[in-house]
């Protein structure tokens, strides 16, 4: 830096005394006309386009203040290291010396920050003007590069390698130096929240040992004033209204190896909610009715962001009842005496604004029409500010976009708009392989192709495989999520599956089919999806062991088995209701959905059956008890039913219910049920009570599931949170072709497990956001389960695509 800005300096300096020197020369001779204007010293630059940067032309007096700024504006065209005006009789004589070119820019010493970001962060470009104060101005801008990554000690020091025919090469000389990370943090002002409460609200974090995936320990003056503004939130969030942040700074040590952060607070009396009103200004809605939508209650303390929610959520629900210019403003009054805060919901019309044109802007591969259906609004619609968010927001979620905004311009008289969405493609075709390991299916390795915008019309069509020890699958999809132009998601599923059960059963299974798909959505929280799937199935490889000689007793697959083996067609149609009132469907922290489904199988095929089942879960988050949003308690249930409407079906026990693996941990998959099993000793006698049994299913289910998730002592850091879970369920009902439970049949094969009474398991797990993937463990115990039940202690899933 000291080389390039001397000589800038330096340059600015005789720049300026040149400029004054020539101006000397010619002001003796004063005055006269130019005749002529002569221009030297340019071999890259047009002459004529030198003439058009200056002020004076020919015609023109010798005017000093002209030719003062002719000289100047020539400088500042940054194309000319020497810029002389001199008077030659009545011709001005213009010699230019130029500035260089630049050949090549290159990077030495940089490893923690890759060259193409670099490049990325100058403005300086190959065959550009080389200037030194262009030079100066990226070292700066790389230097804040390696500041936003904690590097404050970096120097960076441009070389300038002269070539020949007036070019050169840039290489700027990197020093990154260490990371100056964040060595200490300290509030002062706190008496309510302690150090280490406030430490965990803010997103910087002191170093340690073990933050090796994270960047939180790096100092980051953004960072600093986010985190500010989070412990502001933190505060109104916990009734303190007057709180003020006094200051948040971030200290070099002298060593300038690490970063001392100190926030100064004012916390304030805390306050509580007191009276609540509702002021309403709308037509034929009158104040007392809109008290049921106030979600808060007297008392409690206050909750600024709570205030804000219910302040949108009452506005949106007047919005959608026919009152689309409705608007909620909420107002509080303070009371410091009593430290109590009065609320006022005051309800009244907004300005009438409808829309005449809307704009699309930037789709160089999405057709109008996909984005156009998205938007809630259509010309000539009413148009209020939560339509401009929604748009924003669906926008987004379709995934075609790297960016999307939402604008408007005013219309051809006051009350009207043009709304334009400004959207930049991205691609949206995906090729991921990937591997990992699954408790139910072993060591893993899937592929797949995808499309998640064919030809620009918002269709999804993909090709899927797995591979793994016990599973092979694959799966070719196609999704139009506009069918015929309206609201109603269509598609086409072709698969095939071979599962190998025989480490836990005595037999593989094999699916081969088509799924038609159709779904609708009647408003924002409830949707219906139907289905019908023809499905080629086959029960075959049935396994037999254990030889007589050795063990006194031969395994053979249980009759329940035997009778289903075989190839079997199923023809299925099948329907879900859901309604989903989750705050977020991807990661919910609160609210339920609720699940209805049924299933009936018989048009055409060999299976004839009737399957219901019913299932919901209810995220209830712990934030106002624990002030951290990691805290959460989620509730799950369900129970299913099948029944058989015609006596000619086949009653395959792969169609049944089954308990275990995922809907109650801690028991094998399946595990928990109806089972039986079948053994020959050396005359023949059936041996039930030996070795392993068949996992058969049933009837009826029921699922219940209570579950806390908790975050972990350094889990913000590395991706890890917790939780403790306790299941239960139960399963009954043989759902067999024929029942061999009479004990003088000659084929008899007795079952043990059918009964509803509840299995029930606990246990912790864990899930790590790696950066090799999403790792999964649960290990649960039983605390109750039927007589020979299968158990699972631990179930562990990894996976990751590249």
């Amino acid at each position: 830096m000291p080389v390039i800005m001397g000589r800038a300096e330096a340059q600015n300096h005789r720049n300026h005394h040149r400029a004054a020197a020539h101006t000397a020369k010619v002001a003796p001779r004063h005055g006269g006309v130019i005749e002529a204007i002569t221009v030297n010293g340019n071999t890259r630059i047009e002459t004529s386009t030198v003439l058009s940067y200056m002020v004076v032309q020919p015609g023109d007096s010798f005017n000093q203040d002209d030719l003062d700024r002719s000289l100047k504006t020539l400088y500042a065209t940054g194309l000319f290291k020497d810029v002389t005006l001199r008077r030659d009789g009545n011709t001005l004589v213009v010699d230019l010396v130029e500035n260089p070119i630049v050949n090549r820019i290159a990077f030495e010493g940089n490893h923690a920050v890759k060259d193409e970001d670099l490049r990325k962060a100058i403005a300086m470009r190959p065959r550009a003007v080389f200037s030194a104060q262009a030079a100066a101005a990226d070292r700066q801008k790389l230097l804040d590069l390696y500041a936003s990554k904690a590097r404050f000690g970096a120097t960076v020091t441009p070389q300038i390698i002269k070539l020949s025919h007036n070019r050169v090469d840039v290489v700027f000389n990197i020093n990154e130096a260490r990371q100056t990370l964040i060595n200490k943090i300290v509030f002062v002002g706190n008496h309510a929240f302690s150090e280490a409460r406030l430490a965990s609200v803010i997103s910087s974090k002191e170093t340690e040992w073990y933050r090796f995936f994270s960047s939180s320990d790096e100092y980051n003056p953004e960072r600093v004033r986010y985190d500010a503004e989070l412990l502001r939130r933190f505060y109104l969030h916990n009734g303190y209204v007057d709180f003020h942040m006094i200051n948040a700074t971030g200290e070099l040590s002298p060593d300038r190896k690490s970063f001392y952060i100190t926030f100064t607070v004012s916390e304030g009396p805390r306050y509580r909610l007191g009276k609540m009103e509702v002021r309403s200004s709308l037509r034929h809605v009158e104040s007392k009715d809109l008290y049921k939508y106030i979600d808060l209650f007297p008392h409690q303390w206050y909750d600024g962001t709570a205030i804000q929610n219910n302040s949108t959520s009452m506005q949106e629900r007047l919005q959608a009842t026919g009152h689309p210019f409705a608007m909620v403003r909420s107002e509080i009054a303070r009371n410091p005496e009593k430290r109590v805060v009065d609320l006022l919901f005051d309800v009244n019309e907004g300005p009438h604004v409808y829309v005449e044109r809307i704009d699309i802007n930037g789709n160089t591969v999405t057709q109008d029409k996909v984005i156009r259906r998205q938007l809630p609004m259509a010309e000539g619609d009413p148009y209020t500010p939560f339509d401009r968010k929604y748009s924003k927001a669906v926008l987004q979620d379709l995934g075609f976009f790297s960016t999307v905004s939402v604008d408007q311009t005013q219309g051809s008289a006051p009350d009207r708009v043009n709304v334009s969405a400004n959207v930049v493609e991205k691609p949206t075709g995906e090729f991921s392989l990937g591997g990992g390991y699954s408790t139910d299916v072993g060591v893993l390795g899937n592929g797949s192709v995808k499309q998640h915008n064919l030809l620009g019309t918002g269709m999804d069509a993909g090709i899927s495989g797995t591979v793994a020890y016990y599973e092979k699958q694959v799966d070719l999809s196609l999704t139009d999520p506009y069918f015929l132009n309206r609201n109603i998601v269509a598609g086409i599923d072709i698969f095939g599956i071979q599962n190998n059960y025989q480490t836990y059963q005595s037999y593989k299974e094999g699916r081969y089919g088509a799924t038609l798909r159709m779904g609708y959505s009647y408003n924002n929280y409830l949707s219906q999806s139907w289905s019908y799937s023809l499905i080629d199935r086959n029960v075959g490889n049935l396994f037999s062991g254990a030889d007589v000689q050795d063990y006194g007793y031969q395994y053979v697959p249980s009759q329940y088995v035997q009778d289903s083996a075989g190839w079997t067609l199923l023809s299925q149609l099948s329907t879900t209701l859901t309604y989903d009132r989750r705050d977020n469907r991807a990661r919910p922290r609160k609210g339920f959905v609720i699940r209805v489904s049924g299933d009936f199988a018989g048009l055409g095929g060999n299976e004839k059956y009737l399957r219901g089942k019913i299932d919901g879960d209810y995220y209830l988050p712990l934030d106002s008890i624990t002030g951290n949003h990691d805290w959460g308690l989620q509730f799950k249930g369900g129970a299913g039913y099948m029944g058989d409407w015609s006596s000619s079906g086949n009653r395959n026990i792969i169609d049944n219910f089954y308990l275990g693996g995922e809907n109650l941990r801690g028991f094998l998959q399946g595990g928990a049920g109806p089972r039986s099993a079948h053994y020959h000793d050396a005359s023949g006698r059936t041996l039930p009570e030996a070795g392993q049994e068949d996992l058969i299913g049933g009837r009826f289910i029921y699922t219940a599931s209570a579950q806390v998730n908790f975050p972990l002592p350094m889990g913000d850091d590395v991706g890890i949170s917790g939780r403790y879970f306790v299941d239960a369920g139960g399963l009954a009902g043989l759902r067999v072709a024929h029942l061999y439970t009479n004990p003088r049949q000659s084929n008899y094969t007795p079952v043990s497990g059918d009964t509803l009474v509840p299995r029930v398991s606990t246990g912790v797990g864990i899930s790590w956001k790696s950066p090799f993937g999403l790792v999964n463990i649960d290990a649960a115990v039983p605390i109750h389960k039927s007589y020979n039940d299968r158990l699972y202690p631990v179930r562990f899933g990894f996976g990751q695509q590249f």
